[in-house]
């Protein structure tokens, strides 16, 4: 525009920038109005941000005889049309009364058919007395605009707002004279066209444009359990769009795979999604090729590519907290559903069912036969040669399948009737086999319950504790001060008060009973900087500071940094040998443990290095986006670099044998890094097969690291944790070990030391929270929910009190133990925070009774505060957990 710069990516990206406005002001009644094509998709994300009606105002433009671009007059759809005549235009074009009414005539039948085609029987949205937002993609004479203005005031608006991206500055004073507010992102002084501002200005086709109208309007509608909530995401690594929507405590999750020449924008896939968001099923519709590669028409037909774009999507889903347990479905159309066999074949047991609607099965060629899923190939009776592709590839098959045929549909099942009859079909096929795993967990057998209510047992028995910057605080967990290891949890990643809570705890744990240890829930790489800093060792050099990745604010916060200086200074007082270290547990990080082996093996033996870079050559490609590894691994059938990265690690496990008094905590340090490579390695390849496979690799990885790190320190070696509550409760007693067959570090750690072990949970009631919207994204700070009235921490809440500890040890008070060992809702909130799904994405069942041996209580709470950092662009590591 002004500075020859394209300001908007798309349509879509013009709209969300646009609600970022505009929800910073209050309307009463908001009602928004798209004017169509273009202004569509604008319009669609400003409803969305304002929880408002979206609507169409429809206005065709008559322009003068013989130049058709001048505008002589608009007409807005009404019964009859109102219709704006700009007199100077008709005067002195020539026009006569026959010729307006002519081209008045032709205008509104092309608006009725439009109508009819992007509203059906939708009626018109009333706005007597309501605030009417009209949006375009952008303004150039604002004919249509001032016309669609004059008609919602003569319909009653009580006030009318103009919201567009971009216009000539020259017409933003006259769209006041009409408009109550006119908000404008860009008032070009230099303006040389609407599609001059994007990237992506392409005619809108009317596909396109019910697409968008129906994802909005799924936005808005709502059952009796809660909203459905629909969004556009984007799939790594390609940022491929997708429209999500997810209805209130989703039963599964579908994905889609579209045929050949089609888009997440389908109208008939989009009309079989609904459906079976009707039925409780999330829909995930995607596009599986960019913009670039569709112009290909080859892609189309290249079963490989699609279908690993399906698993990249398979990935997204497993990292999104409403969707990750969830069984997966595909549901495939055309060349598809040749993609989604591939895909079904690839992902083993990951993959509940799959449906084919009118699909080419046979395009997965001879890997249909490791199809593990139930398969349904759903084919019209009179797509003849399609219907016998499908039978030999049914023969095909050895899972559980089946094939139904719709007599008398074509291809398309375009009669009436015939798509209904589809979705009838793969509904139910979904409900039989997407089943979520829903064992009740069973309480603890326990003496006869008091008749006290819950809230008044945790009254009665919640001690007090002082404020945490009282040198007091610490103290009341004396008593967990006899264990081996003590586990702190959070039931958040940003919450201030459980950082300083665990920072208290751990400094009395240190000073008053001798532990030497803080293993905390980050990568070893970048713990060990902070390990060198807090036991005064030499800094080493980087290519990358420490915790500069997302989740940014998780360690590299106020709190962390106040808790590390306090620790680099009670270090000072102590010999080298007995100071306090500071480790990272996590499995992420590979190619940072890379660096670190290599670093060490540089100085150390040369010769040694050299071999270590050409086996670690094999892991090279991925250094970006190592998710990719896992699946190319995937895709090949075998582990590519799991030899070459075990032996560099067992090298160094020999070495470690031999020099460990010479080389002391570099070696061990370099063969931490093997290690974490060795189970990056790992943890990849298994993380498309399923959160609960990844889950268990990773703390098991966590567990195994902190019996190193104890052994290497010796026999009085004392340990505390910090990791997320989802870590350290005793997984035996949630839904995740009940129903997803996941265990954790604390866990483990029962299992491994007993009553050695201490596990203490952290909750809150309500506050701020320090969190992201989706993977990636920028830190925000939300406000928390106030917990559920059937959850743990509604019990705590109505107990009262500003923060208290629950001593849930055996043997302490059986009276609190009875109470709390109801299963009830937990709340878990991680990385990303969605308040508007908190349900069914961060509240599961737990024991709390048995889960902790302690609870830690904050009524309210507040964010933690960022430290500076500059985020590092990359490969993901942390990708796909957000606890």
């Amino acid at each position: 525009m002004t500075d020859g710069r394209l300001i908007f990516s798309n349509r879509d990206d013009a709209g969300r920038r646009l609600a970022a406005e505009l929800v910073k002001r209050s309307f009463n009644a908001p009602v928004v109005f798209a004017l169509p094509r273009g202004g569509v998709p604008v319009a669609a994300e400003v409803a969305e941000a304002l929880g408002a009606p979206l609507d169409l105002i429809l206005v065709r433009k008559i322009g003068a005889p013989r130049n058709p671009e001048v505008a002589l007059a608009a007409i807005v759809e009404g019964d009859p049309p109102e219709r704006v005549i700009n007199e100077e235009v008709m005067r002195r074009s020539g026009a006569d009364q026959a010729y307006l009414e002519r081209a008045t005539e032709q205008q509104a039948a092309e608006m009725q058919r439009r109508r009819e085609r992007y509203l059906g029987e939708r009626g018109r949205s009333d706005v007597e007395g309501k605030t009417a937002i009209v949006v375009d993609d952008g303004l150039a004479t604002g004919a249509t605009m001032k016309a669609a203005l004059i008609a919602l005031k003569r319909w009653g608006a009580e006030k009318v707002v103009v919201a567009i991206p971009v216009a000539p500055a020259s017409e933003i004073p006259r769209l006041q004279e009409i408009a109550d507010e006119v908000i404008c992102l860009v008032p070009d002084p230099q303006f040389r066209g609407v599609g001059g501002a994007y990237a992506d200005f392409h005619q809108l086709s009317d596909e396109e444009t019910v697409g968008y109208l129906r994802r909005a309007w799924t936005v808005q509608q709502a059952s009796v359990d809660g909203p459905v909530l629909s969004r556009t995401v984007e799939i790594s690594p390609l940022r491929l769009l997708g429209d999500l929507v997810v209805p209130p405590d989703p039963r599964g999750v579908i994905l889609f795979a579209h045929g050949s020449g089609s888009s997440r924008l389908s109208p008939r896939n989009r009309e079989v999604a609904e459906r079976l968001n009707e039925l409780g099923f999330a829909t995930l519709l995607m596009d599986l090729l960019t913009a670039q590669e569709a112009e290909d028409r080859r892609n189309v037909f290249d079963i490989p590519l699609l279908a690993g774009r399906l698993l990249d999507a398979d990935l997204w889903i497993a990292s999104e907290p409403e969707l990750g347990d969830l069984p997966l479905g595909l549901f495939g159309a055309s060349t598809g559903a040749g993609a989604a066999l591939l895909a079904a074949a690839e992902l083993s047991g990951r993959i509940s069912a799959v449906v084919s609607r009118g699909g080419r099965p046979d395009l997965a060629g001879e890997r249909l036969s490791e199809v593990m899923a139930p398969t349904l190939l759903i084919v019209g009776g009179k797509d003849f040669q399609v219907l016998e592709l499908n039978r030999r590839s049914l023969a095909e098959l050895r899972c559980e399948k089946q094939l139904r045929i719709v007599p008398g549909a074509g291809h398309l099942f375009e009669g009436p009737g015939e798509l209904e009859k589809v979705t009838d079909i793969a509904g139910a096929w979904f409900q039989h086999y997407l089943v979520k795993s829903e064992a009740p967990l069973v309480p603890p057998p326990t003496e006869e319950r008091v008749p006290a209510t819950p809230n008044e047992v945790v009254r009665a028995a919640g001690e007090a504790l002082p404020a945490l910057d009282n040198p007091n605080f610490g103290t009341a967990f004396d008593r967990y001060g006899a264990a081996r290891v003590v586990l702190l949890g959070e039931s958040s990643h940003g919450t201030s008060e459980f950082y300083r809570a665990r920072a208290a705890i751990t400094r009395r744990l240190i000073e008053e009973h001798g532990f030497n240890i803080v293993a905390v829930e980050a990568d070893w790489p970048d713990a060990a900087v902070l390990d060198r800093r807090v036991r005064g060792l030499p800094e080493r050099s980087r290519n990358v500071s420490a915790f500069s990745r997302f989740p940014v604010w998780m360690w590299r916060n106020r709190d962390v940094d106040d808790f590390i200086s306090w620790l680099c200074a009670y270090n000072t007082k102590l010999p080298d040998a007995k100071r306090v270290r500071f480790q990272g547990l996590d499995i992420y990080s590979m190619f940072n443990s890379i660096a670190e082996v290599l670093s060490y093996l540089d100085t150390h033996d040369p010769a040694a290095a050299a071999l270590a870079r050409r086996r670690y050559e094999c892991l090279a490609p991925w250094s970006n986006e190592p998710a990719a590894y896992g699946r190319e691994a995937l895709s090949r059938g075998h582990a590519l670099c799991e030899e070459p990265v075990t032996r560099v690690l067992v090298d160094l496990l020999t070495r470690e044998l031999s020099q460990a008094r010479r080389n002391g905590d570099n070696l061990f340090n370099a063969v931490q890094n093997a290690r974490v490579v060795a189970g990056a390695e790992q943890y990849y390849r298994m993380m498309y097969y399923g959160s609960a496979e990844s889950w268990n690799l990773r703390d098991m990885h966590m567990f195994q690291t902190l019996k190193q790190i104890m052994d290497h320190v010796g026999p009085d070696a004392r340990a505390v944790v910090w990791a997320h509550n989802s870590h350290i409760g005793d997984a035996r007693v949630t839904d995740m070990g009940a129903n997803r067959g996941e265990f954790n570090i604390g866990q483990l750690c029962r299992e491994e030391w007993g009553e050695d072990t201490a596990l203490i949970g952290f909750g809150t009631h309500t506050g701020t929270v320090a969190c992201a919207s989706d993977w990636d994204g920028p830190m925000e700070i939300k406000a928390v929910r106030p917990s559920r009235p059937d959850s743990h921490e509604g019990v705590c809440h109505s107990a009262g009190g500003e923060r208290f500890l629950l001593d849930l040890r055996p043997g302490v008070n059986e009276a609190l133990r009875s109470a709390m060992s109801e299963p009830r809702l937990e709340r878990y909130i991680g990385v990303i925070y969605r308040p508007e799904t908190e349900r069914w994405s961060h509240y599961s069942h737990a024991i709390l009774s048995s889960q902790y041996d302690g609870y830690v209580w904050f009524d309210r709470t507040q964010a933690v505060v960022p430290l500076p950092a500059e985020p590092v662009p990359g490969s993901k590591d942390t990708f796909p957990f957000g606890l």
